[in-house]
């Protein structure tokens, strides 16, 4: 009787239909995850060691350590040792609370780049601060978020991942040489491995150029949807040999506008910015100082939190 009734269910014209269309969604719920959501590690990114130092506080509230960095003082805003010296400054501009990090080093082996979980692929992601805790990054903020991209070159600490062209190869991508000199290069007009060859340790592919040899490159009147609207911003730019800024911005609260692309522009240039570049910006906007998240990170502007990016840009060991 059982085996009657579920030979006559089969024969019934609508079954098979049903089962199709559970299989169809079934495998595009798949296929959905599978690309947005499940992550895919390829290959290591970097090394990490433990840097543990042992410190203390003085009266005046710095903080002095012992390391193999030699003597390590420390602030709320500053840190300063052998090799590296930085200073956070706090600045409120255009409706906006700026974070102005004032970045010298000894050499550019110190600004370094970490991907996060420390592995390249598509939908792996962490917070900024969680990706700088586990390389022991002094300073950090968000990359160009390379995973929310499927083209588009993806060079970290001298390895190329990627060396697809990316569709909006108009807005340049910044490299960092060997030498710690930054430069604007463009993906149609040559190759990853060449960039590489040519001694580019870093690049990121987000944009567009904010400051070349000194001159703003952006205006008020140009990319309307993204260069005139108030969004939380993420920059990096070059003063001189070895001395670099990294700005972020807040933004889409009551307290703190944001900027647009020009006025992050001259805020770059106002520093002295020889080469300067957007990186990418409103949720992913994020500054870490010494284990601490500095700003107010937002992606709607009522829950303060950070999101989860594919990579950083930090100054470290």
């Amino acid at each position: 009787m059982k085996k009657n009734a579920i030979i006559r269910f089969l024969t019934k014209p609508y079954v098979y239909a049903i089962i199709f269309s559970i299989v169809l969604i079934a495998c595009t719920t798949y296929s959905l995850l599978d690309i947005f959501v499940i992550p895919h590690y390829i290959s290591a990114a970097t090394d990490t060691s433990d840097n543990s130092d042992t410190s203390s506080t003085t009266s005046s509230g710095a903080s002095t350590e012992t390391s193999n960095t030699g003597n390590v003082t420390t602030t709320s805003t500053s840190y300063e040792d052998d090799n590296i010296k930085v200073t956070i400054t706090t600045i409120e501009k255009y409706d906006t609370t700026i974070y102005v990090a004032d970045v010298e080093v000894s050499s550019p082996e110190y600004l370094q780049t970490a991907l996060a979980n420390n592995a390249y692929g598509t939908n792996v992601t962490a917070t900024t601060s969680d990706t700088a805790e586990s390389v022991n990054a002094i300073l950090a903020i968000n990359g160009d978020y390379y995973g929310a991209n499927k083209t588009g070159y993806v060079i970290k600490n001298g390895t190329v991942y990627r060396s697809s062209v990316r569709d909006d190869y108009e807005n340049g991508d910044l490299v960092i040489y060997e030498d710690g000199s930054f430069g604007i290069i463009y993906e149609n007009e040559i190759s990853a491995q060449e960039l590489v060859d040519s001694g580019v340790v870093q690049l990121f592919a987000f944009g567009p150029s904010l400051v070349e040899d000194s001159e703003i490159q952006v205006s008020t009147a140009t990319e309307v949807d993204q260069s005139m609207t108030s969004n939380p911003r993420t920059a990096i730019g070059i003063i001189d040999e070895c001395h670099y800024i990294l700005v972020v911005s807040d933004g889409r609260t009551s307290e703190s506008e944001g900027l647009s692309l020009y006025e992050l522009a001259t805020i770059m240039q106002d520093y002295g910015c020889t080469t300067a570049y957007n990186l990418d910006g409103g949720g992913s906007s994020t500054m870490y100082f010494l284990g601490e998240v500095v700003n107010k990170p937002t992606t709607n502007g009522k829950t303060i939190k950070e999101r989860a990016v594919s990579d950083i840009v930090y100054i470290g060991y």
